[in-house]
């Protein structure tokens, strides 16, 4: 079993920053590609970003593409999710999630492990 926590979630400005972070234990971390995911009230929850397990390879939706960067420190057992430029769009829970396939970490049902969610707000 692995254990996701994430942290760093908050009220910001739109324009503004954040910076979220999830810790995990548990589990070999660096054998786990990670994703982060978000969901707001009567929505799906949907795919935001992936890292491989190495770190040499990322993906990102559409809507946040140049805006926010997947980072992963394998000695650290953490990942994390730099958020620039937020939009009140981009309000919702954060889930960080662990997976231990290659390809297709878009998909919710690639995951295996997640975590508790953290909120984020951004006013308009």
């Amino acid at each position: 079993q692995m254990h996701l926590v994430e942290s760093g979630g908050g009220l910001v400005q739109t324009g503004g920053s954040l910076r979220l972070s999830c810790a995990a234990s548990g589990r070999p971390f660096s054998s786990y590609a990670m994703g982060w995911f978000r969901q707001t009230p009567g929505k799906e929850r949907e795919f935001v970003a992936a890292i491989s397990w190495s770190g040499g390879s990322t993906h990102y939706t559409d809507s946040v593409e140049g805006r926010f960067t997947i980072s992963r420190d394998n000695a650290k057992n953490t990942v994390y999710l730099q958020m620039n430029s937020l939009e009140p769009e981009d309000t919702a829970v954060y889930y960080c999630a662990a997976s231990l396939y290659v390809d297709y970490l878009t998909l919710r049902t690639s995951y295996d492990y997640w975590g508790q969610g953290t909120q984020v707000t951004v006013s308009s």
